[in-house]
């Protein structure tokens, strides 16, 4: 892949008008667009849509995470959306993940469509050490120890890949193996500041690493000049 078509811009903004103006400003210079809970809840399927008359691939980034009849019946939704890619919590377990890969299948057999990469979302990168083990209970585990077991468990039960940090690539690369997708958040290029994500890391480290696709959101929907920025970031990876 070129290295724009790497990059998942992430369109968390506050309205229709701004997600479809930055599609427009951005749809030859990003590989695919994530719709996340703030623009999915506010506009509904339809903004995948939008997107997709625009000429954008679309990452639908809901997360889902319910029993397994509720998300199988969601992974049928995101198939018909004809969406690029979307993703469930590992952490609902095995059950709820194998529903969603075989609704996915029965639903592109049905249509005769291309299936969307189903990916499992293990732990936040938010996420300290120390919240893991506070808020989230688990002591038994590191962070990378519990983000390695849940990719494993995704692999085994059909999914395409995981959205995890940039520092578990490596170790995820080595258990699930090379055709395992793995898109990354906690992107910042070396020019910006790090917000609230915690595990991060450059473009080029992200790539070297050996990341599929890189989810960026604000050092280029923030940016005065978007595409620039954009244009920045791909030069940086191609330094890399």
């Amino acid at each position: 892949m070129e290295p724009r078509e790497r990059i998942i811009l992430a369109l968390d903004v506050d309205s229709e008008r701004k997600a479809l103006e930055l599609v427009e400003k951005l749809a030859d210079s990003v590989g695919a667009f994530k719709v996340g809970m703030q623009l999915y809840n506010m506009c509904g399927p339809q903004i995948v849509e939008r997107i997709q008359k625009l000429g954008g691939r679309v990452f639908v980034d809901l997360k889902f995470h319910d029993i397994p009849n509720t998300v199988a019946a969601a992974a049928r939704v995101m198939t018909r959306l004809n969406c690029f890619m979307f993703n469930v919590h590992a952490a609902g377990g095995r059950e709820m993940m194998t529903a969603a890969v075989e609704a996915v299948q029965d639903e592109i057999n049905r249509l005769k469509s291309e299936p969307p990469l189903i990916l499992a979302v293990t732990v936040l990168t938010s996420i300290s050490q120390q919240q893991l083990e506070t808020d989230m209970f688990i002591t038994s585990k590191t962070v990378e120890q519990t983000v390695i077991a849940w990719a494993q468990m995704a692999k085994e039960c059909g999914l395409n890949g995981v959205v995890c940090s940039p520092k578990e690539i490596a170790p995820i690369r080595g258990a699930c193996g090379p055709d395992f997708t793995i898109v990354t958040p906690g992107i910042r290029p070396r020019w910006s500041e790090a917000n609230d994500q915690k595990r991060i890391t450059t473009p080029g480290e992200a790539l070297s690493l050996g990341a599929d696709y890189l989810v960026i959101g604000r050092p280029i929907t923030a940016a005065a000049n978007p595409r620039e920025a954009a244009q920045r970031i791909i030069n940086e990876m191609e330094d890399q």
